[in-house]
């Protein structure tokens, strides 16, 4: 295991709020929630001001407005957040060739394997000067954590939450970690947590104290030698760039288990449609369409169908989760359900599913619904205009949906670099009204953006 401090974590700072904030100046400082707001939307991300309430990352969202009722309540645009997520990769990219996203707003990278870090200084520069390129493409901001490895730098970036950098010096590891939660190590999750609670062990320190043959008893071998070797402070485990995705998922945990059969089928069109919007973003498409049911005695099947090609219709993946929802006994009641796609290709064949109906309708899949119909199209009665999302009116040029609904949308007219704006009321159906592109958060000068992708101004130099 390596001695230096040369791997990097990055975690954005309430990535999909502080989105929000930086382009609409009138929520900065406030309480801000981006998540699903149907009935049983969950929160994505809370900014730091919806934190104070109580407000977290996968609470239902009727359980936060009930804890910050005053807060914005926002649908993610996750157009702009991806491409926010390629300006931080960018720069990552340009530290090393050994970066590994984990996420939109997350990654590892290995400083030494760019050259661009080998001992605790030149390391430290490199995460103030990444830090510092980051607020200069994005405006925003991101915490870093350095390490000898990938456990102890997540680790650090976590402590240096929000708009911080933490460095764990070399041979400081092990009394790090001695009084942290056995749940801050990789592979412990709830689980795992309480039965090591029951067994008497709640710290990382107590966990080094059991010893390995205790942790074998109570974990199994593989599990208990993984997470003795992680309390000691040891992880082998290298930066891997560019993981390939495997699948696109998505799947709903039910408060009350669900015992209508009709209810369940409609369920599972629901989250068949999310995994096409997902597998759309990403560019991709599946050959394989996978079912997972979770019964009411906790009880987990999977059911798979394998098609002729690759797809990314929605109306045949819905399809094909309902055949698959036909072979599994709901009987009792059910409480998670998901729908995934594998087996990806980063290409259609348009022509393969021609038995799909609809499918000039299917574009409100997408995570972004269309608000205007096609011209020659017929037009629906109210047009769809998600909170949050950017607008703009010939008169009063960009803004941003406050709310909608009794066919009347509620507009703040502000832009990023503006002050906060004013607030108009429109019909739904105002022909001055339309859909608009995100305006970028940052002003650029010509130029600026071929040498943001070069990565200048973000290097430490080389020993």
């Amino acid at each position: 295991m390596r001695s230096a401090p040369t791997i990097l974590h990055l975690d954005m700072d309430a990535f999909f709020a502080s989105v929000e904030q930086a382009s609409k100046p009138s929520l900065r400082g406030k309480a801000v929630v981006v998540g699903g707001l149907g009935p049983r939307g969950v929160v994505a991300t809370a900014s730091y001001e919806a934190r104070v309430f109580g407000v977290h990352s996968a609470m239902p969202m009727a359980q936060a407005r009930r804890l910050a009722p005053n807060a914005a309540y926002l649908v993610p645009r996750f157009a702009l957040y991806r491409s926010i997520s390629d300006q931080v990769m960018r720069l990552l990219r340009a530290l090393s060739p050994l970066v590994e996203p984990l996420s939109l707003d997350e990654a590892f990278v290995d400083l030494e394997a760019g050259g661009t870090a080998w001992d605790e200084r030149s390391a430290r520069l490199a995460g103030a000067a990444l830090r510092a390129g980051i607020r200069e493409v994005t405006g925003l901001t991101g915490s870093v954590g350095l390490a000898a490895s990938k456990m102890l730098a997540k680790i650090a970036s976590e402590q240096a939450k929000p708009d911080g950098l933490v460095v764990i010096e070399p041979g400081t590891e092990r009394a790090l970690l001695a009084p942290l939660s056995v749940r801050t190590l990789p592979g412990v999750g709830p689980a795992t947590g309480d039965h090591l609670r029951r067994a008497g062990i709640h710290t990382v320190g107590e966990l080094a104290e059991a010893g390995e043959d205790e942790l074998v008893r109570l974990l199994g071998k593989a599990h208990g030698h993984a997470l003795f070797a992680m309390a000691l402070a040891r992880d082998e485990r290298p930066v891997v760039a560019e993981r390939e995705t495997k699948s696109v998922s998505v799947e709903d945990t039910y408060d009350v288990d669900i015992h209508d059969r009709v209810r369940v089928g409609t369920e599972v069109r629901r989250l068949a449609d999310r995994c096409v919007s997902r597998l759309r973003g990403a560019g991709l498409s599946g050959r394989t369409i996978v079912l997972k049911v979770r019964r009411y005695d906790f009880s987990t099947l999977t059911r798979s169908e394998t098609l002729r090609g690759p797809t990314d219709d929605p109306a045949v993946v819905r399809e094909a989760a309902g055949r698959l929802l036909e072979s599994v006994d709901t009987t009792g009641g059910v409480r998670l359900l998901g729908v995934g796609v594998s087996g990806l290709a980063d290409y259609t064949q348009e022509d393969l599913f021609a038995q799909a109906a609809g499918g000039a309708g299917e574009e409100s899949a997408r995570e972004e619904p269309a608000a205007v119909p096609a011209a020659d199209g017929p037009a629906p009665t109210e047009r769809i205009w998600p909170a949050g999302h950017d607008v703009r009116h010939a008169a009063y040029g960009h803004g941003w949906v406050q709310g909608s609904g009794l066919g009347r949308v509620t507009v703040r007219f502000e832009t990023p670099d503006s002050p906060p704006g004013r607030v108009k009321t429109f019909r739904t159906d105002d022909p001055a009204l339309e859909p608009a592109d995100p305006l970028p958060l940052v002003a650029r000068e010509p130029g600026e953006d071929e040498r943001a992708e070069s990565g200048g101004g973000t290097g430490t130099g080389s020993p």
